[in-house]
Parts: C-alpha cells; sequence; structure tokens
C-alpha cells in the first residue's frame, strides 16, 4: 500500500457491534467524529504551510487534535477532510496514532463542503451521533467533548459556547460606531458541535441540494433546518489557532517552556455612611433595610470597592478618575455601570478576569439571604462563572461606626490575567 493509498483506512465494525451487545444507555453510546482540516489558514501565515500541520510542542496541530478524540472512550471513529494537496502531509502527521480508526477524505471548497463530504463517509455505517470539529481547536478537552455528546438528543444538536462578555459595537460603511449591540443572551460558538447523525446529514444535503452555502458553522445549518441546538457550557482555553501569534502560544504552551504569567491582583476599599431611607443596594441588589446608604449614585459599595480593584490591575486610576462625584450625569446612577466599564477596560489591555472576592462589613443587613443573587450580577457583569466570584460577610463586632450601624464598608480583590510574561 502505497502512502497516499494509507490514507483511506478501513473502519471496524467491531465496535459498533460491541456497543450494540452491551446495550449501552443512549446517553452514553458512542460518537463519530468529523475533523474538518481541509483549509490553507493564509491568516497564520503561508511560509510554513497549512497551520494543522505545523507543529506546536513538537507535534502537527492536526496530530494534538485527533489524539484527543482517540482517547476519550465515548468516540469510535473518526472522519477527517483534508485538501487533496495534504496527503502525505496528513499522513505523516497521524503516523504513529491508532489509524485503524481514522478515515481520510479530500475536502471541498468550503467548511461547508468538507463537513457534508466528511459525513456522508459516515453514511454506510451511520453513527447514532456525530461531533463535528476545527482542526486547528487543539485544546478541546475530554470533559467539553463529554458533556456535548451528552447534550445530543434525537431531534437535538449540542452546541458548545462562551457566553460573551465584552461590549458589541456595530459600525456604519465609514467604520464609525452606529450602536452598541445588546450581550444579553449572545454567545461566541465553539466546537465540537455535536449533532443526531441522521437529521444533520440531511440538514446538509438539502442546503447543497438548494444551493445554500453561506453558513459558517454547523449549528447554523441545523437552524436553518429547523433542528434544535442547545447551548453547552464551552471551555476558554478551547481557542481557535488563527493568527501567527496564537501559533507562538500554541507552541510554548505545549513545549513546557517554563514561564512566569503575568498574573495581577489589585485591592478596592470603600465605606458609606447610611441616611434615610427604605433599602440599599449591594452587589448590585436591592435590599430592603430601614436606611439607605448616602452616595452620588446609587452607593453600592461593594461595586464601588470592586470598581477600584479592576482598575488598579491595570493602573487605571480609581472610580473617581472615570466617574467622579461632581459629574451630575452619575447622580443615582446604578453602579454596576462602573464595574462593566472597567472590566471592558480590563479587557482592552488584554486582561482576563480570573476571580472577584468581596467582603462586606455590616452589621445589617444580613448579607447571606441575598448571596446567590449577588454572586449571579456580579457574574453577569463581570462576564465569568459564578465559581470565579465570592461575596461574603462580617460585623465589626460592635465597634466602631461599623458597629454602631452608621454605614457599610466593602473590601475587593480581582485577580486578573494579562498577555505576556513578567519581566525580568
Amino acid at each position: 500500500m502505497s502512502l497516499a493509498q494509507s490514507l483511506w483506512f478501513s473502519i471496524p465494525r467491531a465496535i459498533m457491534r460491541l456497543a450494540m451487545q452491551t446495550g449501552s444507555p443512549p446517553e452514553l453510546s458512542k460518537a463519530a467524529v468529523v475533523i474538518v482540516a481541509a483549509g490553507r489558514g493564509e491568516r497564520a501565515g503561508k511560509a510554513d504551510g497549512p497551520k494543522q500541520y505545523r507543529l506546536i510542542g513538537g507535534k502537527p496541530v492536526i496530530a494534538r487534535t485527533i489524539e484527543v478524540f482517540l482517547s476519550h472512550p465515548l468516540i469510535d471513529r473518526i472522519v477527517v477532510a483534508i485538501h487533496p494537496d495534504d496527503g502525505a502531509l496528513f499522513s505523516a502527521s497521524v503516523s504513529g496514532l491508532d489509524i485503524d480508526r481514522i478515515t481520510a477524505i479530500h475536502g471541498g471548497a468550503t467548511r461547508q463542503e468538507s463537513t457534508r463530504l466528511a459525513l456522508q463517509a459516515l453514511r454506510e455505517d451511520a453513527p447514532a451521533k456525530v461531533l463535528i470539529h476545527d482542526g486547528v481547536r487543539p485544546f478541546v478537552d475530554a470533559d467539553l467533548v463529554s458533556r456535548t455528546i451528552e447534550s445530543i438528543g434525537d431531534r437535538r444538536g449540542a452546541l458548545p459556547s462562551m457566553q460573551v462578555a465584552d461590549t458589541l459595537k456595530r459600525t456604519d460603511k465609514a467604520g464609525d460606531v452606529a450602536e452598541t449591540v445588546p450581550r444579553d443572551g449572545l454567545y461566541a460558538a465553539q466546537t465540537p458541535q455535536g449533532f443526531p447523525f441522521g437529521p444533520i446529514l440531511a440538514a446538509h444535503e438539502k442546503a447543497f441540494a438548494l444551493g445554500k452555502n453561506d453558513f459558517t458553522d454547523d449549528a447554523a445549518v441545523a437552524e436553518w433546518a429547523d433542528i434544535p441546538v442547545r447551548i453547552v457550557a464551552g471551555s476558554p482555553d478551547n481557542v481557535k489557532l488563527t493568527w501567527a501569534r496564537d501559533m507562538v502560544l500554541a507552541n510554548q504552551r505545549f513545549s513546557g517552556v517554563a514561564s512566569f504569567p503575568d498574573v495581577r491582583t489589585g485591592n478596592g476599599y470603600d465605606v458609606h455612611s447610611f441616611e434615610s431611607g427604605d433599602h440599599v443596594v449591594l452587589c448590585g441588589v436591592k435590599i430592603p433595610h430601614g436606611k439607605k446608604l448616602s452616595g452620588h449614585s446609587d452607593a453600592d459599595v461593594a461595586l464601588h470597592a470592586l470598581t477600584d480593584a479592576l482598575l488598579a490591575t491595570c493602573g487605571d486610576g480609581d472610580i473617581g478618575t472615570h466617574f467622579p462625584p461632581s459629574d451630575p450625569q452619575w447622580k443615582g446612577a446604578a453602579s454596576r455601570l462602573f464595574v462593566e466599564h472597567a472590566a471592558s477596560i480590563v479587557r482592552s489591555h488584554g486582561g482576563r478576569i480570573a476571580n472577584a472576592d468581596i467582603t462586606l462589613i455590616c452589621e445589617a443587613p444580613r448579607v447571606g439571604p441575598h448571596r446567590e443573587a449577588m454572586t449571579n450580577a456580579l457574574s453577569e457583569m463581570l462576564g465569568i462563572a459564578t465559581t470565579r466570584v465570592s461575596v461574603k460577610a462580617t460585623t465589626n463586632e460592635k465597634l466602631g461606626f461599623i458597629g454602631r450601624e452608621e454605614g457599610i464598608a466593602a473590601i475587593a480583590t480581582a485577580t486578573v490575567v494579562y498577555p505576556g510574561e513578567l519581566p525580568e
């Protein structure tokens, strides 16, 4: 068998027969995988060839991607769509892998066409479920694969996604900002995207027959074909290698080169006195109380402290720098605006918020009954998981102005990871 011929591997049916004999429940049934790797990857630079075959940590990108699926207990077989010119490159890349479970087919001119052709290659011995994955996402992990497979239904797909955290803008034809796009309910799609095999193949075939070739991912094809798709939690590490810098960072990560990540911690402290009122606002949550906090805005002492903590991680002043109390436009303003602005500044510097910790110091009101709502509100403001948010409370043991219930203080700590390394 020639090197080129070795790409066309037979797929043993014994695995499928074994699954049927063992009577595995549907949610644990195995899935096939389509990996799309027929692109040219010109945005990552042409000099070193297609990015899916470049080395990261001594192995081709495509090999690292395939290895994740080969090692997963719920993956049966893999079909890889490659460019017609890349036969030798692919064969060399998968040398040493379990090639009996891999089939290579020639892809088409577009990602959508490559996916359709790869799905066709599975039709003769059709799986119940199929995952469709980008060949240049080598950081996909086993947990993400598992929860995607488990979320696939008989007529429902599964889409790993990350909730959009950045503020989104729409521009006009001149390139000027035309409007701010609300990010509520917006998600950034990842792969692998999972589907029941029959419906997604039929959707691709229908789109092909009708000349619909402008879909950017398979969830869009499913949506067009009225196949429901459920969002599942993606992974911030599951990045697609697109630019030349992505390749450099991926190589560093897989090479195990010792580095000192640029992790920064910022602290913030604020205090507000009480005045006549019937509620307080803490961590964005309105809490009934016999007094309210005094301040130019809504006097959310926790969010004011957190704003300072976030700004401290990139040396961008404090809350008064950006929202001076002398400015009448902030009178009565919701303090979540301050936090969201600070978070956007952090992200404009390339920072990723890793953790936010707030301690409220007060005799009353009780924080415990409202902690979950506070955590959820902070998670939404910062665009991070609730597991990365902590809200605590303590009293001042009846000492000082806090002990006399004259006000509330807050201490906030924010941890942010910025690109690059610590300077020597």
